[in-house]
């Protein structure tokens, strides 16, 4: 088997690919900057890790595989070029990776962490044992990625530098194409081209399945041929294929609702009960729903299988409840993201007393999507925000923080600057019956951890 060297290798993306490929018998190495979770888990499934990049660490190599965010210049891909050793994008390798299988693949701006993970979730539970790769852990398994003995491989396909153009799925599923990652699509424009790319590579006879809530995902379908299928699902269109009525709040926070069939001219109704809050969790249900129902698995099954799965990690991840302060976890990282998380925290615990702790990431998303970011607190009852994360950019000489903050349409907000003055902050003022939500993409995760660990040292208020 190849010896495969992976930079990045702490990344959800080849984090996954390496596990599954160390399920598959390959020789794994890799490099990172730094330490994380996904780090250590390749680790632990048996590969050769190293921390910071050097020359040495690709030595044995057959294939280097980059994430996204390492340049041509690194140390390690001028390297493997001069040993002449083939050097991939995700997107380039995954491509053979994933030629001998069903392909299912989830893409959208946002839901597609936890739409992929509820797939997995239903394949897996109804004894499928499909190979998946996922942005995220999925809950019920403890897992972002497998290596399994059916025929499908679910993935969660990345509009980040292409990636998704790398696929050629069976099943394209699209929640929703709203702008994103403007240092990649500086447009509304370039990011819609983007996902027709991926639309395109749909097989033939391959079945697109698209929410018919978001204009952006309805849009695609006119680039179908007619040999592919079209799946519509959402809440409003009686003519859909997939439609959720008569939504109920349940005991867990989640959402009680009836499933209206649509295939075909017959018509039939279940109901279906899920675990995770909120309304765009219906919708993400329901992208799953169709493609396992596309699959020919019981319909019966898929809903009682869905009524168990517990979410993803950091998607309205609930780290639980300490001296009576709910803590929870959440990667949002774009208005719309944030706007609904706080819909369904308001409409799942109307009696707590929210925080939203808000780290910006990326300044040009901060910037690019400005007014975006001020009208999504109206549901916390105190915003928290912190400076900008700044990943794999520069701080432009014209951003200032107290710009966006004062622009923030919230009667209770106010910055602080770091992770320990936020903690600082929330130690003197948290109350039984708050719920803090963290929303990061970056290192504040950090804020939930001291807490926790502070709230479960005391005795009391």
């Amino acid at each position: 088997m190849k010896h495969i060297h992976f930079i990045g290798i702490g990344g959800t993306g080849l984090s996954a690919i390496a596990t599954v490929l160390l399920e598959q018998g390959y020789t794994v190495s890799g490099s990172d900057l730094t330490e994380s979770n996904l780090f250590d888990a390749v680790k632990k499934a048996g590969g050769s890790v190293t921390l910071g990049h050097r020359a040495e660490n690709i030595a044995g190599a057959d294939l280097v595989v980059r994430s996204s965010a390492i340049p041509e210049n690194n140390v390690e891909v001028q390297a493997a070029l001069a040993a002449e050793i083939p050097v991939l994008k995700r997107s380039e390798f995954l491509g053979q990776m994933l030629a001998d299988k069903e392909i299912l693949a989830v893409a959208g701006s946002h839901g597609k962490t936890t739409t992929t993970s509820m797939l997995v979730w239903i394949l897996s539970r109804l004894d499928l044992d499909p190979s998946f790769i996922v942005g995220g852990v999925v809950s019920n398994l403890g897992t972002n990625a497998r290596s399994g003995e059916g025929d499908q491989f679910v993935i969660e396909a990345d509009e980040y530098d292409y990636m998704f153009w790398g696929l050629n799925p069976d099943w394209a599923v699209i929640t929703n194409v709203e702008h994103d990652h403007p240092d990649i699509f500086p447009t509304s424009q370039s990011f819609a081209e983007a996902f027709e790319g991926f639309v395109k590579n749909l097989k033939t006879g391959g079945s697109l399945v698209l929410c018919g809530e978001d204009p952006g995902a309805l849009r695609l379908k006119d680039l179908l041929s007619a040999d592919q299928n079209l799946v519509i699902y959402g809440f409003t269109g009686s003519e859909w294929d997939y439609q959720a009525e008569n939504l109920k709040i349940n005991l867990s926070a989640g959402t009680d609702f009836e499933i209206r069939i649509n295939l075909e001219g017959q018509e039939s109704i279940l109901p279906l009960s899920l675990q995770v809050p909120g309304e765009h969790n219906v919708l993400n249900a329901l992208a799953a729903f169709a493609v396992a129902d596309g699959l020919g698995l019981d319909r019966q099954d898929i809903a009682r299988v869905l009524g168990e799965f517990q979410g993803s990690e950091r998607r309205f991840d609930i780290r639980g409840e300490y001296q009576g302060v709910m803590i929870v976890d959440d990667y949002a990282h774009h208005p719309t993201e944030i706007m609904k998380t706080l819909q369904a925290a308001r409409n799942g615990y109307p009696t707590k007393r929210i925080w939203a702790v808000w780290q910006p990431h990326t300044y040009s998303r901060t910037t690019t999507l400005f007014d975006g970011f001020c009208g999504s607190f109206e549901m916390a009852d105190r915003v928290v925000v912190l400076d900008v994360f700044p990943a794999r950019e520069q701080k432009p000489a014209d951003f200032r923080i107290s710009d966006l903050v004062s622009s923030i349409q919230h009667d209770a907000v106010q910055h602080v600057p770091g992770i320990d003055q936020a903690v600082e902050l929330l130690k003197k003022e948290l109350r039984p019956a708050d719920l803090l939500l963290v929303f990061t993409a970056g290192d504040a995760i950090e804020i939930n951890d001291q807490i926790e660990k502070y709230l479960s040292a005391q005795a009391g208020f």
